[in-house]
């Protein structure tokens, strides 16, 4: 890889309203606010978003401050291949990396995924969420969503036996997967995952907390477990043998797409299946992970959908379908 050299570099932050609110186990939030890299040469920028996650102890003044930190580095020639190592994995390191590709595309006339010698994105039917409420609240939004072909519902620990039970009951033909977004106990585990089984549920996502998730070794799994806080980069695959069936990854854990396709390499090696995930963001976020779509047996990138409104030159989602980025957007 050579370096592109940037003549400029720009960071800042934006908030985006979300259609309502986005509630999960740790809380509710009214807006995305992302934080976005811009790298530009000879006429051209390349753009990065990300999403300071607060679980993962991020605040947009700090990923805002990383980024900033990068600027001579990166004015100096700084390449993809040196921010591995330069920087943390992390939201900071993904906005740059995305932004880096971004601006490659664009001086080469060539697509991300050609420059990373990756297999073309198309078209892929996105999971769409439903928030944590009480059963009748989930119930009635599932219903507005229930020609959706996969939803993904967000549990919260105590009362999710009714709450899986009523979304089924509101959405009888969907796929769905269920994210505890690690509010299960080992007490309940075993039950709240009867109940996803006698739903017909797909997938489980996160339902212990990280770091204590021994349980999932010991009992046995009537349905697929999926990690996500529990895994990062590839050096934390190796702890989720005999706990976790699939990898939920995310650019803004492995700190860019540059990691999260070497990845998803890695956990495939391990048996482990794939799930691409974003968190709330507009389509800029959502563009470079389109390209482990390929790879991913679940696609959850419904971030612009949560939103009030996207970006331009957004992302194309019709129903539950997304199609890959044209490269207005990115890449």
């Amino acid at each position: 890889m050579t370096s592109i050299n940037p003549s400029q570099f720009d960071a800042r932050t934006e908030r985006w309203p979300i259609a309502g609110a986005f509630t999960i186990s740790r809380g509710a939030k009214t807006e995305a606010v992302v934080v976005i890299a811009e790298v530009t040469r000879d006429g051209h920028t390349g753009r990065g978003e990300c999403v300071p996650y607060a679980r993962y102890g991020e605040t947009p003044d700090g990923v805002l401050a990383a980024i900033e930190a990068m600027r001579q580095p990166l004015l100096r020639g700084l390449d993809r291949t040196a921010l591995q190592s330069a920087m943390p994995p992390g939201a900071a390191r993904n906005a740059i990396d995305c932004a880096l590709l971004d601006l490659e595309a664009k001086l080469s006339g060539r697509r991300a995924w050609e420059l990373l010698g990756a297999a073309a994105p198309t078209a892929a039917t996105t999971a769409y969420t439903i928030s944590l409420g009480t059963p009748e609240a989930m119930a009635e939004a599932t219903a507005k969503a229930a020609t959706r072909a996969l939803l993904k519902i967000k549990l919260g620990g105590d009362g999710d036996e009714a709450r899986i039970a009523a979304v089924r009951r509101a959405a009888p033909t969907s796929q769905l997967i269920v994210d505890a977004n690690e509010a299960w106990t080992p007490d309940n585990l075993a039950r709240n995952l009867a109940a996803c089984a006698d739903a017909g549920v797909t997938l489980v996502e996160q339902p212990l907390p990280a770091g204590h998730d021994e349980a999932l070794a010991t009992i046995r799994r009537p349905i697929p477990v999926c990690a996500d806080e529990s895994v990062h980069a590839r050096g934390s695959l190796e702890a989720l043998r005999g706990r976790y069936d699939a990898v939920n990854i995310k650019l803004d854990k492995t700190g860019g797409i540059t990691e999260a396709l070497a990845m998803a390499q890695a956990a495939q090696a391990l048996g482990l299946d794939i799930m691409v995930g974003c968190m709330v963001a507009t389509s800029l976020a959502m563009a470079p992970a389109m390209l482990l779509t390929p790879q991913a047996r679940f696609v959850d990138l419904d971030g612009p959908l949560l939103l009030a409104k996207d970006r331009h030159n957004g992302l194309r989602y019709e129903a539950s379908t997304v199609y890959p980025p044209e490269p207005e957007l990115w890449g």
